[in-house]
């Protein structure tokens, strides 16, 4: 299965960006606005989530960028995005960590199920920008 997904994103390399944005937006309401109003079930102070829902905003916003691009462009920004998602992963468990006492055990969920997606979409991401780089390199 996850051959075909890799064989269907190096085919639609663009759909990654669709994917990614579409999930920015998603993380950036929930954390934003429906994680705020359940703070004291989740635990997650809001100076937190409002951090953290800022950066999927810029995040939606280069997916958007990208998208527009030409094909041969999509290596460098599938990295980009790629690595801008895995630091994003990074601060989101180090904020955790450090705000681990206030935190309630659906707070860790969300906060583990989200960086497990966003992860496998990085991995995906790279696996995708490398198939490309070499399918560039071939042609010149």
């Amino acid at each position: 299965m996850l051959k075909q997904l890799l064989t269907y994103f190096y085919e639609n390399p663009k759909r990654l960006f669709l994917i990614d944005g579409i999930g920015a937006i998603v993380s950036a309401f929930l954390l934003g606005i429906v994680l705020v109003k359940l703070e004291s079930f989740f635990g997650i102070p809001i100076s937190m989530l409002y951090v953290l829902a800022s950066l999927p905003v810029f995040f939606a916003i280069y997916d958007l960028y990208s998208y527009q691009k030409d094909n041969d462009k999509l290596t460098g920004l599938l990295k980009g995005i790629a690595i801008m998602n895995l630091l994003y992963c990074k601060l989101s468990i180090g904020l955790t960590i450090f705000h681990y006492q206030k935190i309630t055990h659906w707070g860790w969920t969300y906060i583990i199920v989200e960086v497990l997606i966003i992860i496998i979409l990085a991995i995906i991401e790279l696996k995708v920008a490398k198939e490309l780089n070499t399918t560039i390199r071939q042609r010149q």
